[in-house]
């Protein structure tokens, strides 16, 4: 039978590459032929048969059980958020619906703007899994001297010589965007299949992520973010989701009382630009980035 590539095989063999044997307690006395463990170590660990494993891989078996994945995971030493995941790339392959969905209604969009409108002290914005921005509160433009607005693309505009030069922090920025962007796209998606494609083509960096197929959200933390006219200063980043189809996502800054980031967003606050004037929206849903 051929095989077919599929999301999950692709992510299996890529996961697998990954795990030293000796992480796992495995002594080889000859020289290994694979990169990371072989199926059949694999199999092993996740306490199924060698031949159903290499089912999975090869896209013959579509649809295992939460069981098997979890035993995965633990077999390959994923975290939770990497074995849910797989459960959405085996739901995928079971025919749920691409996440190219309809746009949200326009009253549904007006409605964020309206609520980030209102955080006068906090800067915060909303994009979609693709990570194209699609609202901007006041703040958060203030914070970016305009660079954060609707049509960006983070992973676009993170794997850039600009953004080398202003991240601080580029290496584990460039990170967390790659896992952010897998964990929360839809691998079916042409817009997607765009910013990969692109970004392949001219970053070896982002080559090298991509290829690890890291995925997992960034819902909180600290970050070292460049404020506009106070330079980079450390901040919490925390990420909420916006329920519906395109896995949109909110994420917000803030700092401590008495912290420079705290002093930074206080000072930004004051300036005229940064007072409420109706958060920057998107007219159209997914749009390129400027």
């Amino acid at each position: 039978m051929p095989i077919t590539v599929t999301p999950l095989g692709e992510y299996l063999r890529a996961r697998r590459a990954l795990v030293q044997p000796e992480d796992v307690g495995i002594v080889s006395l000859k020289p290994r032929r694979v990169a990371g463990l072989r199926r059949d170590e694999v199999a092993r660990r996740a306490g199924i048969s060698q031949e159903y494993y290499l089912r999975l891989e090869q896209g013959r078996d579509r649809q295992p059980s939460d069981q098997v994945l979890h035993a995965l995971g633990r077999a390959l030493n994923l975290e939770a958020v990497a074995v849910d995941h797989m459960s959405r790339l085996v739901r995928m392959q079971a025919g749920e619906a691409p996440m190219e969905a309809p746009a949200p209604a326009t009253e549904v969009l007006a409605a964020l703007a309206g609520l980030l409108d209102q955080w006068t002290g906090t800067p915060a914005y909303i994009m979609d899994g693709n990570q194209d921005v699609v609202i901007v509160n006041p703040l958060a433009r203030a914070m970016t001297g305009g660079g954060l607005r609707p049509g960006v693309n983070l992973p676009l505009a993170v794997f850039s010589s600009a953004g080398r030069a202003m991240l601080e922090d580029w290496p584990d920025a460039a990170a967390r965007t790659a896992a952010t962007l897998r964990y929360g796209s839809d691998p079916r998606d042409r817009r997607l299949q765009e910013i990969v494609g692109t970004l392949s083509v001219r970053d070896d960096d982002f080559r090298q992520l991509w290829s690890r197929h890291d995925a997992r959200p960034y819902l909180n933390g600290s970050v070292r973010q460049h404020v506009h006219g106070y330079g980079p200063v450390t901040l919490a980043c925390q990420t909420l989701e916006v329920p519906g189809p395109r896995r949109f996502v909110l994420t917000a800054f803030h700092a401590p009382a008495g912290s420079e980031g705290a002093a930074a967003l206080a000072g930004l606050g004051r300036r005229p630009g940064a007072a409420p004037g109706g958060p920057v929206r998107a007219t159209a849903v997914g749009a390129a980035a400027g």
